[in-house]
């Protein structure tokens, strides 16, 4: 057994990959675009239907730019409520038989599954939720995370990015659609209220908007050098 340092690379030899710009860019942190469709708004009393995540990877050129999307329909967990009025805007039949939905452990196993895989691909410790109105999202995840007793949730439990303030502050506008079109991107009404849809225009909105920020406190003066009062 020797404790030497490995030999430098040579001509030709395999080279270490260089460390992911995401790594660092968020502290850590990697952004993962979360919708979820459900029975109702209280995460508490209503049914998780279905959810989509879509880890955000970089491109030759540092920018961000949206990966691969998963996402899974789900049984509505026994005891907790649906309200009719939800399934008319999402359009989800609970008894379709291409829905082909999964119960609950099932369905977060499935999508956590590619979360974890590009936390490990970037070096990046844990996800962080970036949603529209992003915390009603991770409330019913974390909801169904607690139901089945899950212990392998890679996101943070509670800080989010919100493409609705973001959005606000870059084009004025805080509903999806009105934000989506503002960035630029085409967006079907039809398609809308989709876990999947809806997770892939927020993806492109949230990168578009990242993307015009030249980086971490680019413009601000570092900490050393702010005034104390």
């Amino acid at each position: 057994m020797t404790n030497a340092a490995p030999p430098a690379s040579t001509p030709g030899s395999p080279l270490v990959p260089a460390a992911s710009p995401l790594a660092t860019r968020f502290r850590g942190f990697l952004p993962v675009v979360v919708d979820v469709e459900t029975g109702g708004f209280d995460w508490n009393r209503h049914a998780l239907l279905e959810i989509a995540v879509l880890p955000l990877d970089v491109d030759e050129n540092g920018l961000l730019i949206p990966g691969e999307t998963t996402n899974a329909h789900v049984e509505p967990a026994p005891g907790l409520d649906i309200d009719p009025k939800s399934l008319e805007i999402t359009g989800i039949v609970l008894g379709h038989p291409f829905r082909f939905a999964k119960d609950e452990r099932t369905a977060l196993d499935h999508v956590f599954a590619p979360v974890r895989a590009a936390c490990k691909k970037h070096g990046c410790q844990r996800a962080i939720l970036v949603g529209h109105n992003a915390h009603f999202d991770l409330n019913f995840l974390n909801a169904a995370v607690a139901r089945v007793g899950h212990k392998r949730n890679p996101f943070h439990p509670f800080s989010v990015f919100d493409t609705v303030t973001l959005a606000g502050v870059a084009y004025g506008q805080t509903v999806l659609a009105r934000a989506v079109q503002a960035a630029g991107f085409e967006w079907d009404a039809n398609e809308a209220h989709s876990a999947v849809y809806d997770t892939e225009r927020t993806a492109e909105l949230f990168c578009k908007i990242v993307n015009a920020w030249p980086g971490p406190m680019a413009g601000v003066a570092p900490l050393a050098k702010l005034p104390l009062a």
